[in-house]
């Protein structure tokens, strides 16, 4: 074994001893957080800002690029506010903030936002607020509620809504792998491909001789124009009734869902904003001149993909009593954002609340149906037994062969599964093949009484 000679040792204490005084130095150097942090000023906290960065940029073992220091810092500036809606934006994620303003898109379609951050400590995947009609994302059968868990192999876990934004846009054609979580353990890979987005608004037709059907998907400078185009088609048909479906509408403009919400109301509060700035404290209203008589009947079908100018609708038509609502809680995005330029990046900032004709926040509550209505849901086993159908293809495979499937030929399908044994339960295996025929042959499918056990019960409601 080699031994250490005197002068070795000597000469390695002295090295230990040199490194330690440049590393005291060096610390000597750097400013003293904890003597300058708790309450320190706006001013000393830049000071200390600046030093530290300045510190970062002259010692660090690697030349630093400043700007990446200064967007780094600024990143971490809004993620302090544990607010999913307020995010510094490079400059490409601020290219792609007028693309959902301009109506049309590159991507997947969907409305995704980011989870509060989590006491329990469980990874804080991306969640599908609600996906697009009629979109790659809606075909594939992607429902509000579902968490992205990776993106090409990549967990969301640590990923800000733009960053998932920016993976899931792309050339259209090209193709995007992410995979699903939905409950509590079901995982499954989904494979959508990009199209441009064109983004819909209003949908609507006659239920029956009676009752109107109105589909906000979502709002815009132009929802109200069509909106007025509906009411004046169902006034021609004499209509007595309404069931307005805001279910997975994302929101959209203040102004626009403010516009429609006039058209029920003869003056009186629709919605209010409050925040900390005075200019940010505004109470919109109605004026007079309601296209909606009094006699109509509304039902307003909404959901958990029923957020923000959805909710003011809903609140502001369930509050003032001029409308039942069906369904389930809605999302509970009550909050107003201003983006703002820094050059050619920015930043998005939530700077104030809506507030309901009652009084009540919108945020992180939602607004709760007069009739609660739960669609049935699958179980998770089987969740998983249909998730294996799509894998394998069974349904699409089925309808190519058939073409449109018969009623008799869809019950010998039925039969076959069970055989194999499919343990659906009838309903939804029915539901969920009549889905994928609706998607296969492209259907633009408005309504559907047979299964969709809201409208129904909204029906039902309308025609007492």
């Amino acid at each position: 074994m080699n031994k250490l000679t005197p002068r070795a040792g000597r000469l390695i204490l002295v090295i230990t001893s040199t490194a330690l005084v440049v590393f005291v130095l060096a610390l000597a150097a750097v400013p003293t957080l904890a003597a300058q942090g708790g309450q320190n000023t706006p001013d000393q906290s830049l000071a200390l800002f600046e030093q530290v960065y300045r510190f970062i940029q002259r010692n660090y073992v690697d030349e630093v690029d400043p700007a990446d220091l200064i967007e780094g810092a600024l990143k971490g500036m809004f993620e302090s506010l544990d607010d999913p809606h307020s995010a510094y934006l490079h400059p490409d994620q601020m290219r792609g903030m007028t693309d959902t303003t301009s109506g049309e898109f590159g991507g997947v379609g969907m409305y995704i936002s980011k989870p509060l951050a989590r006491e329990d400590g469980r990874p804080r995947y991306i969640e599908v607020v609600s996906p697009i009609e009629g979109t790659p994302a809606f075909r594939a059968g992607v429902e509000a509620g579902d968490r992205i868990k990776e993106i090409e192999g990549e967990s969301t876990a640590d990923l800000s809504t733009d960053e998932v934004v920016d993976r899931l846009r792309g050339r259209a054609g090209t193709e995007v792998q992410i995979v699903i979580l939905r409950g509590t353990d079901l995982e499954f890979p989904v494979t959508l491909e990009r199209a441009v987005i064109q983004i819909p608004t209003v949908r609507w037709g006659m239920i029956d001789d009676e009752i109107g059907f109105l589909r906000i998907i979502q709002f815009t400078p132009h929802t109200d124009d069509r909106v007025r185009d509906a009411l004046e088609e169902f006034r021609s048909e004499g209509y007595k009734s309404l069931v307005i479906d805001i279910r997975s509408n994302p929101g959209g403009l203040l102004n626009g869902v403010v516009d429609v919400a006039d058209l029920f109301f003869d003056g009186g509060m629709i919605v209010e904003t409050r925040g900390r700035v005075s200019g940010e404290n505004q109470r919109f209203n109605a004026r007079s001149g309601k296209v909606v008589d009094d006699e109509i009947k509304i039902a307003v079908l909404i959901d958990d993909g029923s957020a923000s100018a959805a909710e003011i609708l809903a609140a502001a038509l369930k509050e003032r009593d001029r409308a039942t609502l069906f369904g389930s809680t809605t999302y509970g995005k009550g909050s107003v954002q201003q983006v703002r330029r820094l050059g050619s990046a920015g930043f998005r900032l939530t700077m104030s609340r809506y507030y309901t004709p009652a009084g009540t926040s919108i945020d992180r509550a939602g607004i709760a149906p007069d009739v609660e209505v739960e669609e049935a849901r699958l179980t998770e086993e089987e969740q998983r037994e249909y998730v294996a159908l799509r894998r394998e293809n069974r349904i699409i495979d089925f309808i190519e062969r058939s073409g449109d499937p018969s009623i008799g030929e869809i019950d010998d399908f039925i039969q076959r599964l069970r055989a194999e044994g499919i343990d659906i339960g009838e309903h939804h295996l029915r539901r969920l093949i009549r889905m994928e025929i609706n998607r296969a042959l492209s259907r633009d499918v408005l309504f559907d009484l047979d299964y969709d056990m809201v409208l129904r019960r909204a029906v039902d409601y309308l025609r007492r």
